[in-house]
């Protein structure tokens, strides 16, 4: 399993079921030297963006290679997903800008 750190739309059951078939249990961590930002994706989505000094809450769970797949499809290619460290020391999977 790989982790996934959520700040956006993937924090909500409903988004999780439909993107990628269930509702995960998360926990709260935080990502140190991003800040968030928005950006036009037919509506407004949040997106984050490198910024030091900075830093983004969100949730981390834990999904397969194949949800991930499925998830690389959702966000799209506006965004890039990157392996992170967050500030409890996990490393993540995030999308960023």
């Amino acid at each position: 399993m790989e982790q996934l750190f959520v700040y956006g739309s993937l924090k909500k059951p409903i988004i999780q079921r439909s993107v990628f078939g269930r509702i995960t249990k998360s926990f709260p961590d935080i990502l140190q030297d991003f800040t968030r930002s928005k950006i036009m994706i037919e509506k407004i989505h949040p997106i984050i963006l490198p910024r030091k000094g900075k830093f983004v809450r969100g949730l981390v769970f834990s999904v397969s290679f194949r949800e991930l797949r499925l998830i690389d499809e959702y966000e799209t290619n506006l965004y890039k997903r990157r392996r992170v460290v967050l500030r409890s020391g996990l490393s993540a999977w995030v999308y960023t800008g």
